[in-house]
């Protein structure tokens, strides 16, 4: 997985920061959009069942009509997705709508419309003068090869960022995030306002701009029934099972070494977080060898990383479920009939609610597990409440799969057998 060099400190530096409060009230009924596909026959049924499960009001359902593939392009969806969607929410403005339910049959992402005339020079540009530089440093006299690979190392950073700010696509739901503003920059990511790990002045959105959104999909229609059906279940008589973490490094690893470490220490404070609320058994890989086919019984939590594009199935997923793998691009399709990104696969395999990335996010941009868990465990706070105080950035990659207004209620196991560390 790629990283940028952007400012990551603060993110695990939350233990000030976790407690503040960013809604005034759990999320309600009333609150949730339901957005389905008037050409999807199953997209209006689902929605409809999720209406009725819920309570949602009926006039909160929007039935569009758009594209069934698991991609659309920009113009399509500003035309055909955003404005219906910022009508709907101009007509309903005294509902206090706050989440998007975005249903089955809605395309997945936005594919990027590729760069302006001159960003392709700017980039061309580039490349060539890194091209010169490395013929320059085969060449190059002992004494002078430092020099040059300075250049050299400085060129390449700044086609990196370029590629970066350049990056147009994003996730359907990462997008429709910031539906409710027609004005703002569509390259790279914005940091999201109601993430708890930034400052207040961290970024220019303003909170009241922010839709929640949340996914209700898989790679059918019955994985979608499953999902609201095992998340009302698990808030009835509680989630049972096994919190599992998978963390690359030991826990005492030089935190200074890198990002890719703070995110393993992130899964560390996870673990040490759920144990000592003693709810749940814990478990968590050190060895820095993955799960394999069943070592994860009754999982019912999971955070970890990093098997890239080829789900390995060690789970029993507990109805009610919720794990996410940290990789690239592991919810670019829940479709692809041969495809092993973890998203789908974890959905066809029983869980209730994940998340991944539609491409390449870069690290920073995943919800620390620590954060993502400490809000997923408040009583008060929905999924998606604590996806989006747990997310760094939204206009880019991300996507909660899952009922936004499950609760994850744990219930306390008469026997807890001791948590280990593998």
């Amino acid at each position: 997985m790629r990283n940028i060099n952007r400012r990551v400190t603060a993110f695990f530096a939350l233990f000030c920061l976790m407690l503040c409060p960013v809604f005034a009230g759990a999320l309600e009924p009333k609150e949730v959009m339901v957005l389905a596909n008037g050409n999807v026959g199953k997209s209006i049924e689902l929605a409809r069942y999720y209406l009725h499960r819920r309570g949602i009001p009926k006039e909160n359902l929007l039935i569009i009509r758009t594209t069934d593939k698991e991609s659309i392009e920009w113009k399509k969806y500003e035309e055909y997705v955003a404005q219906p969607v910022r009508k709907f929410l101009r007509l309903h403005k005294n509902q206090h709508l706050r989440c998007i339910a975005i249903l089955y049959g809605l395309p997945l992402k936005i594919s990027s419309p590729g760069k302006t005339e001159k960003e392709e020079k700017s980039i061309a540009l580039l490349r060539s003068g890194k091209k010169a530089l490395e013929n320059r440093l085969a060449t190059a006299a002992e004494s002078d090869k430092k020099t040059v690979q300075n250049h050299l190392n400085k060129i390449k950073r700044k086609i990196k960022k370029l590629q970066f700010l350049t990056d147009r696509a994003a996730s359907l739901d990462s997008e429709l995030s910031l539906v409710k503003k027609t004005e703002y920059k569509r390259g790279s990511w914005q940091p999201n306002p109601l993430f708890a790990g930034f400052q207040q002045n961290r970024t220019t959105l303003d909170k009241a701009e922010v839709m929640l959104t949340a996914r209700l999909d898989g790679p059918d229609d019955r994985t979608v029934e499953r999902i609201i059906d095992d998340s009302i279940l698990a808030e009835e008589k509680g989630l049972q099972g096994v919190a599992y973490f998978d963390a690359r490094w030991p826990a005492d690893k030089d935190v200074g070494a890198s990002s890719y470490v703070r995110y393993d220490q992130s899964i560390h404070r996870a673990y040490e977080a759920l144990k000592n609320q003693g709810d749940l058994p814990v478990r968590i890989e050190t060895s820095g060898e993955l799960y394999q086919q069943g070592d994860c019984p009754d999982s019912a939590l999971y955070s970890g990383w990093y098997s890239l594009a080829n789900y390995i199935d060690a789970f029993d997923w507990q109805p009610g479920s919720v794990g996410y793998h940290i990789a690239s691009a592991e919810c670019r399709t829940l479709k692809k009939h041969n495809s092993k990104v973890w998203c789908k696969k974890m959905l066809e395999d029983g869980i209730a609610a994940t998340i991944g990335p539609v491409g390449e996010p870069y690290l920073q941009a995943f919800p620390p597990p620590d954060l993502f868990f400490n809000k997923l465990l408040e009583k008060k706070l929905s999924l998606v409440e604590a996806y989006f105080q747990s997310l760094p950035y939204i206009s880019w990659k991300m996507v909660l799969v899952g009922d936004p207004l499950y609760r994850v209620n744990l219930k306390r196991q008469l026997s807890v057998r001791d948590t280990d560390e593998l």
